[in-house]
């Protein structure tokens, strides 16, 4: 009678792949893996039945655990507004200019006002307050509405020509291309120049001074040095909001400027935040 092979000898079988000559084992899967992998099945399921997971046309199921990202977000924004109540509440009521002399509350106004300007102002201003091409540099003492920590907060609460706030800093250039001759355009353009660097072609800055105080010094005054309360630039230093190039002087006469900022009062931020992001932008270097 013929000896019957040990099975526990046997070879185990392979699963049939071969990468360089080297074949893989067809060994069962170990049974806490088996069952670890079931669980996870299990809990997925659970998983997507109890919190939001599938996405619906505007929204997505709910869960029947009601959790919601949202929700938790509001709870803890509610938490922080009651346990800044009473500060928000003096920030409010107290002088502008009495706020640098409350340490406590030049710094926390200092602090929300920074947190704000990153939400609301930084995508215009950049993250620095440094400006950009069209939008004003904050650091510096060029200001068109003026620097004073109240002209800020009126600037900010009530925006530049827009149409929603009736309070809204308003002014407008004419568009001296519809005026001026070509020529005068650009004599008037190298006298600007003239005022803070080198002009292009010297010889049209006396004419172009004489075109100047005809059509301009009204409202930038007869040495160019603007004037706040029309919102009118001073001409005669290096800061340029649009560029001091003379293309671009050119450009801004023949076409005028009408940058537009929003109003930030109302239902934007209360006057708390605007107060605070007054304060931040003050405390810059920049104002007066």
């Amino acid at each position: 009678m013929a000896k019957q092979p040990n099975k526990k000898n046997q070879e185990v079988e392979t699963t049939g792949h071969q990468w360089d000559g080297i074949e893989e084992y067809n060994n069962p899967l170990p049974r806490w893996w088996l069952w670890t992998f079931y669980a996870c099945i299990v809990w997925g399921i659970w998983y997507v039945i109890a919190y939001p997971a599938w996405p619906l046309v505007q929204s997505a199921t709910a869960g029947y655990k009601g959790w919601s990202t949202r929700a938790n977000v509001a709870v803890e924004l509610a938490e922080a507004e009651a346990a800044n109540a009473a500060i928000n509440a003096k920030l409010e009521t107290v002088e502008l200019t009495a706020i640098a002399g409350d340490p406590e509350l030049q710094g926390y106004a200092t602090s929300a006002g920074n947190a704000v300007f990153k939400t609301w102002c930084a995508q215009c201003h950049g993250s620095g307050a440094a400006g950009a091409k069209g939008y004003p540099n904050l650091l510096d003492n060029d200001w068109l509405w003026g620097g004073t920590i109240e002209d800020i907060h009126t600037t900010i609460a009530h925006g530049i020509r827009n149409q929603e706030d009736p309070d809204a800093r308003y002014s407008q250039m004419p568009a001296f291309g519809e005026i001026l001759e070509p020529a005068q355009i650009d004599q008037v353009a190298n006298y600007v120049m003239s005022m803070s660097g080198e002009p292009q072609d010297a010889s049209l800055v006396a004419e172009g001074q004489t075109v100047f105080a005809e059509n301009c010094a009204a409202c930038h005054g007869e040495a160019g040095a603007g004037d706040i309360y029309q919102g009118a630039p001073n001409l005669a230093d290096a800061i340029w909001l649009y560029g001091g190039s003379f293309d671009t002087i050119k450009e801004t006469v023949t076409y005028s400027r009408f940058g537009v900022m929003p109003p930030m009062g109302g239902a934007d931020l209360s006057e708390a935040e605007i107060r605070a992001v007054a304060i931040y932008v003050h405390q810059l270097g920049g104002g007066e």
